[in-house]
């Protein structure tokens, strides 16, 4: 899900979508409007999924989508690996998550843990 925004209304530190993938802004600067042209925004964002670095130039009056991003907890039922299928607690719905290294042995069945859910993806906090 994402909502629409112009350029000149995002601050750093939020989120927004780039190349069909949310990120959060980490860099933005904004140049003066010209003779002949009006006002560049250069925005620097990271991947919240893929952590890849990416980066547009656009004029502040342009649109940009805005990712809704959710975070929400969810009961660890079973681990296998580098997976583990959580149930979400508000809606009970089951399914499946990557462990990222950092998190391996922190995850017990039975706890309850936060995550990330934007635009039908899904990451541990």
């Amino acid at each position: 899900m994402k909502e629409q925004t112009e350029i000149g209304k995002i601050k750093e530190g939020r989120y927004i979508v780039v190349e069909d993938e949310p990120c959060k802004v980490v860099g933005l600067a904004t140049s003066k409007p010209g003779k002949h042209g009006a006002a560049k925004a250069r925005i620097d964002a990271v991947g919240i999924f893929d952590g890849v670095k990416r980066s547009i130039v656009q004029p502040v009056s342009a649109k940009a989508y805005i990712p809704v991003v959710e975070r929400k907890s969810g009961q660890v039922i079973s681990i296998a690996g580098d997976m583990a299928q959580l149930m979400d607690m508000k809606d009970y719905s089951n399914f499946e998550i990557t462990i990222p290294a950092d998190k391996k042995g922190q995850l017990e069945i039975g706890k309850e843990i936060m995550y990330i859910e934007s635009m039908g993806k899904r990451k541990l906090d």
